[in-house]
């Protein structure tokens, strides 16, 4: 016989090896140990009935789906690229699938299950805002393995989460732009209000100012929200307004800032000669830009991996670390005025 018996069950590998269907069950799903001698006579008896699981039975007799998920907010820019791609690379090396939905809570979704979760995933992925609180704790009741991205979980709840350091490489990057290049009045494109990343690099942008004694205009913080589109908008809207005197932008992250340079240009300013732009996050395109973006370089993609290690590691019952929080640096370039690549 050369193609398994369709005919063959494992009721008949039970039954020939003298065994229970449950012992057969754990041999095949490694959900228990079983003696040396029973599993050579399960080994030998499959062989010889051509006896081959089935990877959905198995998965139905172990309720494992073999997939992660991952929720997004979007993917409207090229910031998930890399961060698919660590955790793509993860998810394939322990064999396993990868779902994406891109989700976030709202008033209109109250109460609908999520695309993604216990119900057709081992454990989730949770990108910023995608789910709420609430929507967490329930899960992690539930004991659901999950990890967080780019957020810090609700109080009381010890979910492990990843992200980078936002604050402080912001403020060395405007500490940059006042001390080196001399500029006062630095525009900020705002980050979504509800996402972490954007409340640090906010914290970031006023220390800076703070610390040189310069005071935040709420006149020169326009929305953003790391989407190019709504960046080119608003910095649009802000040259042809009765505007004040402005000299830098910085973006909040490298989509914002493309988006910045675009409404630049075609309102006639000269960058960085009469302003300088940054952002965040370095992206593939940053050093290819004209000019060549000054950014602070997150990993994202080793965020990626690192988040895919963590909830293998939660299914394995290892231990995690409960904070992982990677470091960034300031990689300067033509657009801040700067006329030599350095690292900051």
């Amino acid at each position: 016989m050369t193609q398994r018996s369709s005919s063959i069950t494992i009721r008949d590998v039970a039954r020939k090896a003298s065994v229970s269907v449950a012992t057969v069950s754990r041999y095949i799903n490694h959900s228990a140990s079983i003696s040396t001698v029973v599993a050579e006579r399960l080994e030998k008896v499959m062989i010889e009935l051509n006896y081959v699981p089935h990877a959905a039975a198995r998965h139905l007799a172990s309720r494992k789906t073999r997939i992660i998920g991952l929720l997004l907010t979007n993917m409207h820019n090229d910031f998930f690229g890399p961060l698919l791609s660590g955790i793509e690379t993860v998810v394939r090396m322990k064999d396993y699938n990868l779902i994406v939905a891109t989700y976030r809570h709202t008033v209109d979704n109250d109460g609908d299950r999520t695309p993604i979760g216990a119900h057709n995933s081992d454990g989730l992925l949770v990108f910023a805002d995608s789910l709420d609180d609430q929507q967490l704790r329930q899960l992690y009741e539930k004991k659901f393995p999950m990890v967080l991205i780019h957020r810090t979980p609700p109080a009381g709840l010890a979910i492990p989460y990843v992200t980078v350091e936002n604050r402080d490489a912001t403020r060395r990057l405007i500490d940059h732009l006042i001390e080196v290049h001399g500029r006062r009045h630095i525009v900020f494109m705002r980050g979504p209000a509800y996402q972490e990343d954007s409340r640090w690099r906010e914290a970031g942008y006023r220390a800076a100012l703070e610390a040189h004694g310069m005071e935040f205009d709420p006149n020169l913080s326009l929305r953003g929200d790391f989407e190019r589109d709504i960046a080119e908008s608003s910095m649009r809207a802000f040259v042809k307004s009765g505007h004040p005197e402005f000299d830098a932008v910085f973006a909040g992250d490298d989509d914002a800032a493309i988006g910045a340079l675009i409404a630049l240009k075609e309102a006639g300013y000269r960058v960085p000669e009469e302003v300088a732009v940054v952002g965040f996050d370095d992206q593939k395109l940053s050093g290819f830009l004209n000019p060549p973006l000054t950014t602070v370089r997150a990993p994202t993609e080793l965020v990626g991996r690192v988040a895919g290690e963590n909830i293998f590691a939660l299914l394995e019952g290892s231990a995690v670390d409960p904070v992982t929080l990677l470091s960034t640096n300031v990689i300067l370039r033509h657009s801040c005025g700067c006329s030599e690549v350095s690292l900051e």
